[in-house]
Order: C-alpha cells, then structure tokens, then sequence
C-alpha cells in the first residue's frame, strides 16, 4: 500500500491453544507458530513477545521469524513494536529516518495495522531486524553485529551495573552475527580505548573505528534525545573488509520531548558532550572535538530545524490518525495523539536553543 495514503494490513492467525500457551508465560522467549497474511501472501511464522519491560503493557511488542518462506522481502524475520508508550507513534521511525538522512546505518521501518484472529490490534510499527540481511539488502560487506544489550555496553572496562572492573570485555554485548573469532576484535576494540595514551589515542584509533559514522551516531543520539543511547540501543557493526566498526541505532521511542515513560522531557536533559568512554576520549582530542562541533553546526542548520522535521513529523502523523482512531489500546486518547505535532515541534525549538548555547564549550 502506498505511505501517503495509507498503511498496510497484516492479518494474523495463531490457534487457541498456542494463543494460550503464548499467554501463559509474557518472559519466555520460546516461539509459538502462527500464520501471518502480508499484501495478499499467506506466510508460516514463528512469533514471540518481544522487549523487557514492555512485555508488561497491555498492547503486545512481537518478534516475527518466517518458517514457510524461511524469507520473505529478502529477510528471514522483523519487528512489530507497539509503542504503547508513545503517545504520537512515530518516534522510532522519525528518529531511525533522521539517522538516515545524516549519514548513521538505521534500520528500515514503516507503520502497520495488525490485526489477530479478525480482532483489532491496532497500529504497529515494524522494523527491520539487523542481521546478515540488513547488511545485503545495502551491498555491505560482510561481517560481525553485535546488540549492545544492557548497560555494560559502555565502551569501558568498568561495569556500569555494578561499578567495578569488567570480568570481561565481551559484558554488554550479544553476539547476533559473526564468529568466534570476531569477539576478539570486539575485546581488542574495547580494550585500546581504554589503555591507548592521550598521544596514540589520536592515530590509533583510526584502526578500530570509523571515527566519522561513530560521531554521527552520537549526534543523532544528542539531537533525538534518547537518554540510554550512549550505553545501550545500539548494535554495533564491524566492516569486513575495513575491520573498522560503526554503530547502528536501536530503540529510540523515548525521543523528540518524551522520555521511557512517555513524560516530557525537557529540553536540556541530554548534554552535548554525552556519555560513554569513547565519546569522552573523542571529544577529549581537540580534532575529534572541533569535528563534532562542526557536525552539530552543519546538522542544525540543515536537519534538525522546524522547516525539515514538522513536514515529516505532520505527514506521519497524518497517514496513520485514521487507524489510531481504530486501534483498541490508543483510539481513546486521540486529543493526546493530535497534542504531539506542537509537543516534538516545541522541543526542536527549545532543544536547539540549548545546543546553541552549548556549542561554545566544544571550542
């Protein structure tokens, strides 16, 4: 179905007894089969719930693995998030988009309406798993991803959880994609941050890292606001061929003015100069620092400003109120769907005024 005049259905149908044994137990991860029907095509899936915390909520987040076509549209599965805590449900796409548009690997996303055994579930968001496909679906090269999945994700050898030394240096990280063999690039990645002095910092790092992508991967955390970027939501992708490593962005509905529970946050909450042990050893040299600011500079004169983001901030919000209006767990508050143009427009506006007055101490 075409984006600017509406979403696509999914129709999915999981048998009674598997819908209960689904339901049985939200925290385990053991898939149940089911049948989804996409553009006409009926498909065999695997699926499960899927996220920590937001296995909780009333609307279900759902992963979705093929098993008859083991893939479909070149991937072999995907994500349906709810965004329960959203109020607008478009803050993951417009952040993974406007990691896009400013030069940072993002997954693919679009909004869809979910329905399950003829019943309503409402308006879902799926994304694009990051595995082996994400990277030929984009003619990369071969290599490693791996999902920075708690705090230790932290490009340290201190734990962030229990604030002592690491007992290893793979803590933090699960490896999605790869071998064995590429947890020792991963080690030796995080161990040369921390041990390389201030005068081969500069030089040497250049072997591990794209120091460009990295740190527009941290401006795309900085200008989106998403609090637990630095140290989780993120995979990180190491280049085959390049040996170098980039991050992906993952996870960023708590955006734009609203924080993991939905509150607005305010504009001045996330600094500019973030937090993770290679972002301070970045911006601790002055020509990684004077690069970052001129990063900001260029992205705020031409991304991040109201006249690029409300056209794509109002053109999803339009497309999908029809079937916010349908979905069961979000068609009451729709007066709280329709406040959230002026709610992301407003923290644009004050989130630059910030940056701005910010900029000089990255001098």
């Amino acid at each position: 179905m075409d984006e600017d005049t509406g979403i696509p259905q999914y129709k999915l149908f999981i048998k009674p007894i598997d819908l209960k044994e689904l339901r049985r137990d939200i925290w385990i991860d053991e898939p149940i089969p089911a049948q989804l029907t996409i553009e006409g095509k009926r498909l065999e899936v695997d699926l499960s719930y899927r996220g920590s915390h937001i296995r909780d909520f009333a609307k279900k987040s759902y992963q979705i693995a093929f098993y008859n076509p083991k893939r479909f549209r070149g991937s072999n599965r995907f994500h349906l998030n709810a965004e329960f805590k959203d109020p607008s449900l478009i803050r993951n796409k417009l952040s993974f988009d406007f990691f896009s548009e400013i030069g940072v690997l993002s997954p693919q996303s679009r909004h869809i309406f979910l329905m399950q055994n003829g019943r309503v579930e409402g308006v879902y968001l799926e994304i694009e798993s990051v595995d082996e496909n994400f990277l030929k679906r984009r003619n990369l090269a071969d290599g490693s991803i791996f999902y920075a999945v708690d705090g230790d994700a932290n490009f340290s050898l201190m734990s962030d959880l229990d604030k002592i030394t690491k007992t290893s240096l793979e803590l933090g990280y699960e490896r999605k994609h790869g071998t064995a063999e590429d947890d020792y690039y991963l080690q030796e990645f995080i161990f040369n941050i921390n041990t390389l002095s201030q005068n081969d910092f500069e030089k040497e790092i250049l072997r591990f890292v794209d120091v460009d992508k990295y740190l527009r991967w941290i401006a795309g955390i900085i200008f989106t606001s998403n609090y637990d970027g630095f140290v989780h939501n993120y995979a990180l992708y190491r280049n085959g061929e390049t040996g170098l490593f980039e991050v992906i962005p993952w996870d960023y509905d708590a955006t734009w003015g609203r924080d993991v529970n939905g509150k607005v946050m305010e504009a001045n909450y996330v600094p500019i100069d973030g937090f993770n042990t290679l972002t301070a050893r970045l911006l601790d040299t002055p020509q990684y620092r004077g690069r970052y600011r001129n990063l900001l500079d260029e992205i705020m004169n031409h991304q991040f400003t109201i006249e690029f983001m409300m056209p794509r901030v109002e053109k999803l919000l339009q497309i999908i109120r029809p079937y916010v209006l349908q979905d069961p767990f979000k068609k009451q508050t729709i007066d709280a769907f329709d406040q959230e143009r002026e709610v992301i427009a407003n923290y644009i506006e004050e989130r630059r005024i910030y940056l701005q007055s910010k900029l000089t101490k990255l001098e």
